[in-house]
């Protein structure tokens, strides 16, 4: 009898915001007799499940749901996270469907966590008329180590990263074998958490909220995080829902607060301030973890969809953003405007890529026609001519590089190109070899000797995944090369001499220096004195200057693809092609940009150089040849994790 009910229910989650207010994500029932209408007159439902207000949207601007997906979806916070998990249908379907026993690997306090499902259980209060009940799942961890007290968890749809069902021949969906109506199963999301009492509240400001417990620590036992949902007690005892937006200890405070972000208006409230409030911060997302990147980033449709020859500028924005910190500090910088270039970069491109995995070929279009020159949007360009244009006149950075020559400032520049002779290198010369030849910023973007399709100065290039750039840069304290002492002197000349290891920079110091040039093929050196800083402690050892490779841009018959180092693990690189594929015809088809897990290219680098150019590439994985074959430009970060 339910079953026939719900049949004739329709449901829905809005995709586009509508005129009359509707916001993203909302889910809604349609009245019966517009649900087959253009304009859809519908009931909709708050963050707790209760009938919140009536509304009207168009039918073209929603997705229909069955009320099994709708309350699934409805635990989920904010409202426009829902639409990320439809991002991943097959993903939401086998959750949908899941049964008893199958296997799950869920996310708890940020870890990955394999569990088995028990139960489908109902989250939030009693039900009320005209309520639509949030679900979630009872599940068992798998393997939990005996100091921890929880062995049963509560999770929400968002929560489920991987699903293996079990193989059993009774396997019975769980919507299908537990009776909602008559023997439900009431949990908080939050179970066996004692209310939480708090101040004064305001719908979008970050709120501070007094837990009983003294540490941080103490919330585990509560299996709370950032992106939970809770439920908690206002002073006059309305019972409120809302999610965790901030975990931590303010100042001159010593227990732990948290911060709720509510789904509906308090009218007893105050804004909350506590440093700056909401409205006021700038929208940013954090560069997607090293955990995170596979279950997010890998696969079909993910990363940046390529169009009409954006994929100069598809690769570059994937190498820079995606999981890498060296240009996060422009996003504490506000925008001039709302709409201004920087803020569609960061809204629309960055934030959207590490929050979701994928960006659609819509926004980067809106993108670069705002980028000034109308080629941008239509014509295939050089990775370094954008990168100039967007560090330069989007972002407004400083140039990374100002090189000297004679002592004075010569020149300043966002990449650096490799100039040398080929006969003064090996045949697969590294990009540590290249950079001493021919030349620390905290993001350093090496261009390779190559133009393009046309022109290759060598056939193979070994990316460095260390650079030391100590002995490149201006006034810094260096090592002597030959006995280790601080070096006061550098000699071009000797930089080629077959004695004294041919291509690596020859600081010495005054002593060396000395000796060195005694020898009769030198005397003709002018070696030159070294502008030093303030002298070290005595004995102190000279601090190196390391670059850590987080991306590599490749290109092949005029389209750009990228390599990307996403975590401190030698086998955390994936691959990014924003037009691996096209669905469709030329005129109404779309490309599918596709991000792949190429493991085999770190295991590749942890050779010795010796050892990867006696290497057979023909018998390499196709990632290993593309990169030592098709790379063009190679982008450093500093090792210290700091960000310009």
């Amino acid at each position: 009898m339910e079953r026939s009910c719900e049949s004739q229910e329709h449901y829905f989650i809005v995709l586009r915001r509508s005129k009359k207010g509707l916001s993203r994500g909302s889910i809604g029932l349609a009245d019966a007799e517009t649900a087959a209408a253009e304009n859809i007159t519908a009931v909709v439902y708050s963050g707790g499940g209760s009938a919140r207000s009536r509304g009207t949207v168009k039918k073209q601007d929603t997705f229909t749901l069955s009320k099994h997906q709708a309350r699934l979806l409805l635990s989920v916070s904010p409202a426009s996270r829902r639409l990320e998990l439809l991002g991943n249908l097959q993903l939401f379907n086998a959750v949908c469907e899941l049964a008893r026993d199958d296997l799950v690997v869920v996310r708890l306090k940020k870890n990955l966590q394999p569990c088995l499902v028990k139960n489908l259980v109902q989250i939030g209060k009693k039900e009320k008329p005209g309520s639509l009940l949030m679900l979630g799942f009872e599940l068992d961890l798998v393997d939990a180590k005996e100091d921890i007290s929880l062995k049963k968890t509560i999770v929400t749809v968002e929560d489920i990263v991987q699903v293996a069902p079990s193989h059993s021949n009774r396997r019975q969906p769980l919507r299908e074998i537990i009776d909602l109506g008559s023997n439900r199963k009431v949990v908080s999301r939050i179970t066996s958490m004692p209310n939480l009492n708090f101040l004064n509240v305001k719908k979008g400001s970050i709120i501070p909220k007094k837990l009983k417990s003294e540490s941080i620590q103490d919330l585990s036992h509560y299996s709370l995080e950032e992106g939970s949902m809770a439920e908690v007690m206002s002073l006059n005892g309305l019972t409120v829902y809302g999610v965790i937006r901030w975990i931590g200890v303010p100042e001159g405070k010593k227990s732990c607060w948290a911060g709720l972000e509510l789904d509906s208006e308090v009218t007893t409230c105050s804004d909350g301030t506590l440093g700056t409030i909401l409205e006021d911060c700038n929208e940013d997302v954090a560069p997607v973890a090293e955990d995170d990147v596979v279950p997010r980033l890998v696969g079909r449709m993910k990363g940046i969809q390529g169009h009409f020859n954006s994929c100069y500028l598809d690769a570059t924005l994937f190498s820079l953003f995606t999981t890498s910190v060296a240009l996060n500090s422009v996003f504490q910088r506000s925008a001039d405007a709302e709409k201004c270039i920087s803020h569609i970069l960061i809204r629309d491109i960055v934030n959207h890529l590490r929050r979701s995995g994928f960006v659609p070929a819509e926004s980067v279009m809106k993108f670069r026609q705002q980028l000034g020159c109308k080629s941008f949007a239509t014509e295939e360009k050089d990775p370094e001519e954008f990168i100039t244009l967007l560090l330069q006149h989007v972002l407004h950075l400083e140039p990374f590089l100002k090189i000297r020559s004679h002592g004075e400032l010569s020149q300043e520049a966002y990449t650096h190109q490799i100039i040398v002779e080929k006969t003064q290198l090996p045949a697969m010369p590294s990009v540590q070899q290249l950079l001493e030849m021919s030349f620390v910023p905290s993001c350093l973007i090496v261009q390779m000797p190559r133009f393009g399709k046309k022109f290759k100065m060598f056939p193979k290039i070994l990316p460095s995944t260390e650079l030391d750039i100590t002995d490149l840069l201006h006034c810094t304290h260096r090592e002597c090369f030959l006995c280790g002492r601080l070096a006061e002197h550098e000699c071009i000349q000797c930089l080629m001499d077959p004695k004294l290891q041919p291509g690596k920079m020859k600081p010495y110091c005054s002593t060396c220096n000395t000796q060195v040039h005694i020898h009769s093929s030198r005397q003709g050196h002018t070696p030159l004195k070294i502008t030093l800083p303030d002298p070290p402690p005595e004995d102190a050892p000279v601090r190196r200057q390391p670059m850590q490779l987080f991306a590599v841009l490749c290109i092949d018959t005029s389209h750009y693809v990228s390599f990307v180092k996403y975590g401190p693990d030698p086998r955390s690189w994936i691959f990014f092609d924003s037009m691996a594929d096209r669905c469709g015809d030329d005129s109404n088809g779309y490309n599918v940009p596709v991000v792949q897990w190429c493991p085999e290219v770190g295991d590749f680098l942890l050779q010795s150089e010796e050892k990867i150019s006696a290497e057979d590439l023909s018998r390499s994985s196709e990632a290993v040849r593309r990169l030592l074959c098709d790379s063009y430009m190679c982008l450093y970060q500093r090792t210290d994790s700091q960000s310009i």
